[in-house]
């Protein structure tokens, strides 16, 4: 051994940066979730402008526009994460978490504009400052996954990507339970004898200043991630592709032990033998499947549900959506923590394939189910199937994949490609959703209601076939494997 190389790598300290990292994908899902509980509040708010009239159009857009920044911030991850390094763009992302957080609880910035008098510049600057976030969202959607594959050896990499799909989950779980905790009494109207709202003190508390603690509340996940990503290291991969190879050296035989560490180091310095690389160096089909993997995980409709799943369930007639909507939530960390724990053990292909076909049935359960009196129920764990399909499968493994399949050289352009049109599909099925679901081909019928969810069906079945046939197997692969596995033009 040389230096101060360790002689045997440490889990706990592999656990322990991988925690950190997986910290962005909480941010992420707590950044996209804030709104589900906040967005009536703000609704309210902006319909009592004086100087405009505050549509549903502008409210469609200010829920969706931190989707806007999401595309940004996934674009320009790549350039990033290349140019400054993993762990320099995490910082800015959560530095974009934080500014968005205050801008959004206080978007007259202390007075700068009048304060509660809602109008179209304060409008365009609460949206301006989702924007910032969704930026940060966008950038830790693309470069957590990456700097946990970049870290984690290949044995137990899929295992530890999966967590921040974990993380994700459970930060709009927690979301969920501190806006209830913000509303309080304030979200329940209380009825007088005569039918009259008797708590009207409650209610415009919450238009006046509920939706702002909970955008305000992610300034505390926000400001603990700037800090933490400041302790851990950058990834090896990285410090190799710039030189720094002493730095690599140390950081891989802390996790690995130092005689791993050497033959790790050399097999990453055998594919780096250019530190850039042309976009398709490695063929069309890499990157091909690289973004199907991104645009299958968003048109298989899941977000259709998750940012809907309240109006959903008051739909089907149930008498406390959120009740269902938190059941949901529940379910959904549970089959997250399945594909955790098997994803090592079965692989990323297997788990997508199942995934995809228990999707395909429970949408094909809701569209022949959906507004059919006494079928409620069967509607009702339609949807769970379908959303729990999801998480063990499309959920986490999409973001395994990704952080997996492309080459060292094209790795930072490549996943900032996926990921972005991730992203754009996310805005496309999100704002076709509500315009599809209440389709008529004659008033009242439930056209619309089969036809979302048979087409969402379809597509997961399609999904299903291009993963048998295109997707190739990472389990137990290494990183450097992959630029092996697309030179050779066998996908095996």
């Amino acid at each position: 051994m040389a230096g101060n190389y360790q002689e045997k790598g440490s889990k706990g300290y592999l656990f322990s940066i991988v925690l950190v990292a997986v910290l962005g994908g909480l941010l992420f899902g707590y950044d996209t979730a804030v709104i589900s509980g906040a967005e009536k509040g703000l609704q309210a708010f902006f319909k009592g402008a004086s100087g405009f009239s505050y549509t549903d159009f502008m409210h469609g857009f200010t829920c969706s526009s931190a989707l806007i920044g999401c595309i940004i911030g996934s674009a320009l991850s790549g350039l990033l994460a290349t140019r400054l390094g993993r762990k320099k763009s995490l910082f800015i992302a959560g530095i974009c978490f934080f500014i968005s957080a205050w801008g959004s609880m206080n978007p007259e910035m202390y007075g700068l504009l009048p304060v509660g008098k809602p109008s179209m510049t304060l409008l365009v600057v609460f949206n301006l400052f989702r924007v910032l976030g969704g930026v940060g969202v966008g950038m830790a959607s693309a470069i957590c996954p990456m700097y946990i594959g970049e870290v984690a050896p290949s044995n137990i990499r899929g295992m530890l990507v999966s967590w921040n799909q974990f993380a994700i989950i459970f930060g709009q779980l927690v979301v969920y339970f501190v806006n209830f905790l913000i509303l309080g009494h304030h979200a329940n109207p209380v009825y007088d004898a005569a039918g009259a709202i008797a708590n009207l003190t409650d209610a415009q508390w919450t238009i006046d200043s509920g939706w702002r603690y909970m955008f305000g509340s992610e300034m505390v996940p926000a400001a603990l991630f700037a800090v933490l990503i400041c302790l851990v290291p950058e990834t090896p991969r990285y410090l190799v592709m710039t030189g720094a190879d002493e730095k690599a050296m140390g950081v891989l035989s802390r996790i690995n032990g130092y005689s791993k560490a050497k033959e790790i180091i050399l097999d990453i310095k055998g594919t780096l033998s250019e530190k850039k690389e042309k976009l398709f160096s490695y063929g069309f089909m890499c990157i091909f499947i690289g973004i199907m993997l991104s645009v299958f995980q968003q048109t298989v409709g899941i977000n259709a549900v998750l940012y809907y799943a309240p109006r959903i369930f008051q739909d089907m007639g149930m008498d406390n959506p959120m009740v269902q909507t938190v059941i949901m939530g529940v379910v959904n960390i549970a089959f997250t923590l399945l594909a955790v724990f098997t994803v090592e053990k079965w692989g990323r292909k297997p788990l997508l394939i199942w995934g995809s076909i228990g999707m395909a049935i429970g949408a094909l359960g809701v569209a022949l189910t959906f507004g059919k009196e006494g079928l409620s129920f069967v509607t009702m764990m339609s949807i769970m199937v379908y959303s729990a399909s999801f998480m063990f499968s499309w959920g986490p493994i999409c973001w395994v994949l990704i952080a997996e399949i492309f080459p060292n050289t094209i790795r930072g352009a490549a996943v900032a490609i996926a990921v972005a049109f991730q992203w754009i599909f996310n805005f496309i099925v999100s704002s076709t959703f509500v315009p599809m679901f209440n389709m008529h081909l004659v008033p009242g019928d439930d056209f619309g209601h089969w036809f979302t969810y048979g087409l969402y069906g379809l597509i997961c079945v399609i999904a299903a076939v291009f993963v048998w046939k295109l997707v190739p197997e990472t389990k137990g692969k290494t990183l450097e494997d992959m630029s092996r596995l697309w030179k050779s033009g066998k996908r095996a």
